[in-house]
């Protein structure tokens, strides 16, 4: 299996996301992997870890979700592999949910998600998301 960790999707792939059918809600998976330090394009903030300026992000996403009638459910750091094999684990584990593709899309368009995304991208070295939805038995 092939692993590829990316802080944007190619235009291909997010096209091939938000065109796909609405359904409803989703839980998102998020593997996250921190830089070492932050990166930010102007320099600043040089003695912060990627796993701090991601949790600037983290902060401010909170309302990001809740403005379009999403919500995080989870976040916490990877400590173990108790099962299967990676040649790196990932720092971190976030859910979130959704309530619908075009939430997700809205919430990333709008100018307060814009604001803090810049914490997102000094913090990650690459990330995994992955769509998931609730089995009905």
């Amino acid at each position: 299996m092939k692993v590829v960790n990316a802080v944007f999707p190619p235009a291909e792939q997010a096209g091939a996301f938000f065109g796909g059918a609405e359904d409803g809600p989703f839980v998102m998976v998020n593997l996250l992997k921190f830089k070492e330090h932050a990166d930010y394009p102007d320099g600043s903030d040089a003695e912060l870890s990627g796993r701090e300026a991601y949790a600037r992000y983290g902060a401010g996403v909170q309302a990001c979700l809740a403005a379009v009638g999403g919500k995080s459910l989870y976040a916490g750091a990877v400590t173990e592999l108790m099962l299967g094999e990676v040649e790196e684990l990932w720092d971190m584990v976030a859910l979130a949910q959704y309530p619908s593709r075009a939430a997700m899309m809205k919430m990333i368009q709008s100018p307060d998600y814009q604001a803090i995304e810049k914490h997102r991208v000094a913090g990650l070295a690459g990330q995994l998301n992955i769509r998931t939805k609730s089995v009905q038995g």
